[in-house]
Formats: C-alpha cells, sequence, structure tokens
C-alpha cells in the first residue's frame, strides 16, 4: 500500500501561498557544519533561489562562509532571520535534537522549511510540525537526499517496471571508520537506509528490531545489526557501523528474475543488475526437490550525473510555487522517525522486534484511515 498524504494539496499544507513562478525564492540557511556548506553551494547556483542569509555562531564557520558569499547578510539570531521579509524559505542544517524547535519557529513566522534529516528526534515532534504546517499553510521538507540520487532512482526505475520480479528481501551495508556521533550509529546512519529503502518499496515499515555493540560508551552504539520488516513481507537486513576499516555503501536487492547492486562508492558502476537466480520445484509426492540456477548476464546501465541536493532543492521549489507533493514529503519524514523510535525501542529491549503503530500515520493523513484498524501495539 503506498502512502496517502491525505486532503491537502501538497502534504504539506501548502495551497493559497504560492508564489509566482518567475521569481526566485529568498532563501535563508541556519547552521554552516557538516551539511550547511553543500546548502548555500547548491542555494546560490540555483535557478529557483537567492541564497539572502546565514544564522551561525561559530566564528570560524562565519569567516568561511563570508569569504565565499561576501554579499550574503549573516545573523547570529534566529529571530533577526525569521524577521526578513525577503526570506521566504529556511534550511535548517542543524544537529538532529535542535530540528523540532527550530523548524516550528520558522514555520510559526511564516516560512517554508527544508529541515535536514532526520524530521524530528521523535514521532510525537515530527506530527506536530506536520499538523502544523499544514495550519500556516507552508511546505515542510525533510532533506532525505538519497532519494533524489539518480542511481537510487535507477534502482527505484528497475523495480518499478518489474524488472526484478518480485522482491524477496535487501540486504545493506553502511561502514565507515568514524564520524562519532552521540546519538549512535542507528540515528547517524539508518535515515539514510530507511529512506532509500521506504523509497524503493513504497511500502511502510511495520516491526523493527535492532541489536548492536557499545564498544566506548555505554548506550551509544557504534556497530547495529536491523531487520526491517515492510508491509508486503519483505524483509530488509541493514549493518551499520563507525568501526570499519574503510568506507562500505552498499545495497543488494533479490527478486524473484534479477538482482541488483546499489553501491554509492563506485562512481563509474554504482548499479549492477544481475541475470542470476534459483528455480525451486518441489515434489508432488516424496521425491527430490529440484532447484536449477540461473547465470546470465551482469548490466551497468548509465547514470546521470545530476546532483541529488541539487534535484532536491528543486522539488522543494516546485512543492512552494506549484503545490506539488515533494518526494521527500513531511509525511515520508515521519515514515522514518517512526521507524527510528522502533528501531531504539528495540535496541533497548535487547534487540526484541517491536511493532510500528500505523495510526499515527492515519492521524496526520500518511495513510488511509481504515488502515489503522490492524495496527500492531504501540511502541
Amino acid at each position: 500500500m503506498n502512502f496517502d498524504p491525505g486532503p491537502h494539496s501538497n502534504g504539506n499544507g501548502n495551497g493559497n501561498g504560492r508564489l509566482p513562478t518567475s521569481e526566485r525564492l529568498g532563501f535563508g540557511v541556519v547552521g554552516y557544519g557538516y551539511w550547511g556548506p553543500n546548502l548555500a553551494r547548491n542555494i546560490a547556483e540555483s535557478d529557483d533561489f537567492r541564497l539572502l542569509g546565514l544564522c551561525e555562531l561559530d566564528e570560524d564557520r562565519i569567516a568561511d562562509f563570508q569569504s565565499r558569499y561576501s554579499e550574503v547578510k549573516v545573523e547570529r539570531e534566529f529571530d533577526a532571520m525569521l524577521a526578513d521579509p525577503d526570506i521566504d524559505a529556511v534550511a535548517v542544517a542543524t544537529p538532529p535534537v535542535t530540528h523540532h524547535g527550530l523548524a516550528k519557529r520558522a514555520l510559526e513566522a511564516g516560512k517554508h522549511v527544508l529541515v535536514e534529516k532526520p524530521l524530528a528526534v521523535g514521532s510525537a515532534q515530527a506530527v506536530e510540525l506536520i499538523q502544523l504546517s499544514r495550519e500556516v499553510d507552508r511546505v515542510l521538507m525533510p532533506g532525505h537526499t538519497f532519494v533524489y540520487s539518480p542511481a537510487v532512482n535507477k534502482v527505484d526505475e528497475l523495480i518499478r517496471e518489474e524488472v526484478l520480479g518480485e522482491i524477496y528481501f535487501v540486504t545493506s551495508s553502511r561502514m565507515n571508520l568514524g564520524k562519532y556521533q552521540r546519538a549512535g550509529v542507528v540515528q547517524d546512519l539508518a535515515p539514510h537506509d530507511l529512506s532509500i529503502l521506504l523509497h524503493w518499496l513504497g511500502q511502510p515499515v511495520v516491526q523493527a528490531a535492532a541489536s548492536g555493540r557499545s564498544v566506548f560508551q555505554a548506550g551509544v552504539p557504534e556497530t547495529a545489526f536491523l531487520t526491517l520488516t515492510f508491509e508486503g513481507g519483505t524483509q530488509a537486513n541493514v549493518q551499520l557501523s563507525w568501526l570499519a576499516p574503510r568506507k562500505l555503501r552498499q545495497m543488494l536487492i533479490v527478486g524473484s528474475e534479477r538482482m541488483v547492486q546499489y553501491d554509492d562508492s563506485d562512481a563509474d558502476e554504482s548499479v549492477k543488475v544481475y541475470d542470476r537466480g534459483l528455480e525451486f520445484d518441489a515434489p508432488a509426492n516424496f521425491g527430490e526437490y529440484r532447484a536449477s540456477y540461473r547465470a546470465g548476464d551482469i548490466v551497468s546501465p548509465r547514470i546521470d550525473a545530476t546532483e541529488p541536493l541539487a534535484l532536491e532543492l528543486a522539488d522543494f521549489a516546485g512543492a512552494i510555487r506549484e503545490g506539488t507533493i515533494p518526494r521527500s514529503s513531511a509525511e515520508f519524514g515521519l515514515q522514518v522517525v517512526l521507524a527510528l523510535e522502533a528501531l531504539e525501542r528495540s535496541f533497548e529491549r535487547g534487540g526484541e522486534p517491536v511493532r510500528i503503530p500505523e495510526e499515527v500515520l492515519a492521524n496526520v493523513g500518511g495513510r488511509p484511515p481504515a488502515a489503522a484498524a490492524g495496527a500492531g501495539a504501540a511502541l
């Protein structure tokens, strides 16, 4: 079952607040740490936006920003940026624990909001932001950049065109040496895999389990093993780690007709389609089982080189101007947050599988209300 954004024009409350398509939208960036420079560069290069401001406290980061964008105003106080009538939208690129508060203030000030993943650190916060965005008629969009990756969308195309057949399962490995975060490896890395899987499968996660190891600090896992069950029965196993000798970002999708390997670290052949599989015939009575293996060609399709963040910003602009539903909608972001909550709860319970309450999605229009009737136990 696909996600239903509810009876709103774009699932984010954007209706009458659209701007003429000829105008470039004024954009302010909050935070210039890890992701802020990428946002600033893409906004400055965009035909849809004008980079009008930065809100940052760190003087070294401010100096770096001003060396690149000397004409752009810098504010130390967020309220000063929000008071600028020329700024139509705000990008929040700060630590996740601050996302809810900053996004809420921006929406209340009448700004459209692009907030980096995750949308919030809890589903209650995410739901509050979604409802507020509808009340003030402004776009709220989480920045799940991977769903704009041309390679990820090539795989999505193969799935939609049924080239792979029935999807049996997905495995994923996302590992590197660092970067250590206080929230743990699940909160740091899992949003990437969750957003890709939700995009590919088009179904919500209904059950999640997580186990792992905290080596250096209790309660802060550096390595985690996740098992995700989707509504249609497809399972995905995800391995995350900050303690790996090399960078690995690889996913394998196994279907009844073909298999696909997506390797984000391979610049030349990020997607490989394997015409390989197993055909299994069960005996009618008590004869021997028969299995035949198929080993065909390996094809690496051409992938566009467009930067995903540029596509994300174009989608954000379309949602503001035309009321379209962005690929990374607020409801999509809520799906990710719900799965993260379930994974964290499972980790606390020693790996016990945790069901995800579907009624949360129904209440915000994330799926038809009737689907909540058979919801599993609440977190």
